[in-house]
């Protein structure tokens, strides 16, 4: 292990995100809400913390290794979830303790949504909103892919830190020939649909900060709104529907957006075996919506129903977690199945959260394929998508991984309800976190406010082992990482 490296890489990435305070700052001066002082001191913080970790060993510059490449994904965004809720707690308003600043900024950088805001969103003051939102900007994509394109130029290799925070279980493909160029390539297209975004919302009928706010929050799939009521405070059928437009394009492979763009046309999203089924499940879910919500009369029209159920479908679905309503509230088994929904979530490459398609669509092919063999037991049966056979390691990492996700998920859940909650609350406060949803049902569905500090904490390190999908985080723990 090479810690003068890793503490380097630190301290530089440090100094990078306190850069990123400055937005805010900017923000408070033109609405002179009073809170430029947590920022500056975050600022301040964040930037000297950086450079006390960077300047001993400046000078050490080698390649990475990939055990290193995991420590400093981890690491750093521990480090940043606890840098980034000093203005939560700094700031007059929201009063935040230090276990709900936390809670809220991991929800943020996790692009979970999840909030322990109880009281109005509306009144707090809008440097605080856009930092919100802007958090979940930033970990929609992953702010250490963002430093993988800035990290060469400063003499350190970018490949290792790429593969631990790209999500997916196919992490050795490129964009571009060069590690560099891909990080560029994926954060233009994530500014792109960014600003392509926001102006959509502006000219549905959004203000400008709504937009832009609204915009971060769509495009990182995250679901921090800037009101209570969410996308429910504007009341436009047109403004939900730009959501669930782009709501839908952020839960795609990124890599697609890149090759429809080089190519100028949209034949890689019509071949892709991933987008099918992403499309074909959002779809069925909310056909399945719309219909139970208008036999039950739950809305006035068929029209309400309509538009409601195939937002809440795709918002769920893709784990943003905007609401039009109290979806939690709905009759029968909706809520559950639009829970269950996001535990599919976005496509591999996405911002999306849950296990993604791909994983999805290999445990099905996989379970299928032993069937098979209970019939031919000698039959050689590979298993292909998009025509190609894949190598029989990518079955067995998904494996792995769904192993690994159902044995944190039972042990996470087993301990929300040791701390007292109910197991609806438990169950679901698991999987909004562990899936980077937000929403949940019973006591969690409008808020997390209410959860023990205990609670809050696991919860938080659920968004963090969901955001890094399982493996990351867990190899840590184990005996031979450490070996020589």
């Amino acid at each position: 292990m090479q810690l003068a490296i890793i503490q380097r890489i630190i301290g530089i990435l440090l100094m990078i995100f306190s850069v990123t305070t400055l937005p805010p700052m900017v923000v408070s001066l033109i609405y002179d809400d009073g809170t430029l002082t947590p920022f500056v001191i975050t600022f301040l913080a964040s930037l000297l913390t950086g450079l006390v970790v960077w300047y001993p060993v400046r000078n050490r510059r080698k390649d990475l290794r990939l055990r290193d490449g995991f420590v400093v994904v981890v690491t750093f965004w521990t480090v940043l979830g606890l840098t980034g809720a000093l203005p939560f707690m700094l700031a007059g308003d929201p009063q935040l303790s230090f276990t709900d600043a936390v809670f809220e900024s991991m929800s943020g950088l996790t692009t979970t949504g999840a909030t322990v805001i109880s009281e109005s969103i509306d009144t707090l003051p809008k440097s605080i909103l856009f930092y919100r939102q802007q958090l979940q900007w930033l970990g929609g994509m992953g702010i250490i892919v963002l430093a993988v394109a800035i990290l060469p130029l400063l003499g350190v290799g970018g490949m290792q830190l790429y593969r631990a925070e790209t999500p997916g279980p196919m992490k050795d493909s490129k964009l571009t020939p060069r590690i560099t160029e891909t990080a560029k390539a994926l954060w233009y297209i994530y500014l792109s649909l960014t600003i392509i975004c926001a102006l959509a919302y502006w000219a549905a009928g959004m203000s400008g900060f709504d937009a832009i706010a609204h915009s971060f929050s769509t495009i990182a799939i995250g679901g921090f709104s800037t009101h209570d009521a969410s996308m429910a405070y504007f009341n436009s059928p047109l403004i939900e529907m730009v959501a669930v437009f782009f709501m839908l394009l952020a839960g795609m492979n990124f890599a697609l957006h890149f090759l429809a763009w080089r190519s100028l046309s949209i034949r890689p999203y019509c071949y892709d075996t991933e987008v099918k089924v992403y499309l074909s499940i959002l779809a069925t879910v909310a056909a399945i919506t719309v219909s139970y919500l208008h036999y039950n009369n739950v809305f006035d029209s068929f029209g309400e129903a309509l538009h409601h159920g195939i937002f809440q479908a795709v918002s769920i679905g893709t784990t943003t977690g905007f609401s039009t309503t109290e979806f939690y509230a709905w009759p029968g088994f909706l809520p559950v199945l639009l829970l269950l929904t996001s535990f599919v979530g976005g496509c591999a490459g996405s911002t999306g959260g849950g296990m993604k398609v791909i994983r999805i669509i290999l445990l099905f092919k996989q379970g299928s394929r032993e069937v098979t063999r209970l019939v031919h037991p000698n039959a050689q049966i590979p298993i292909k998508i998009g025509g190609k056979v894949l190598p029989e390691r990518v079955i067995e990492a998904v494996w792995g991984f769904f192993s690994l996700y159902v044995a944190c998920f039972i042990i996470f859940m087993l301990i929300i309800l040791a701390t007292g909650e109910d197991q609806t609350t438990a169950f679901s406060a698991v999987a909004a976190c562990m899936n980077n949803l937000g929403p949940g049902l019973g006591s969690v569905g409008a808020h997390f406010d209410d959860l023990s500090d205990t609670a809050k904490w696991v919860l938080s390190l659920a968004m963090l082992m969901g955001r890094l999908e399982v493996f990351t985080l867990l190899i840590l723990f184990t005996p031979a990482f450490w070996r020589h």
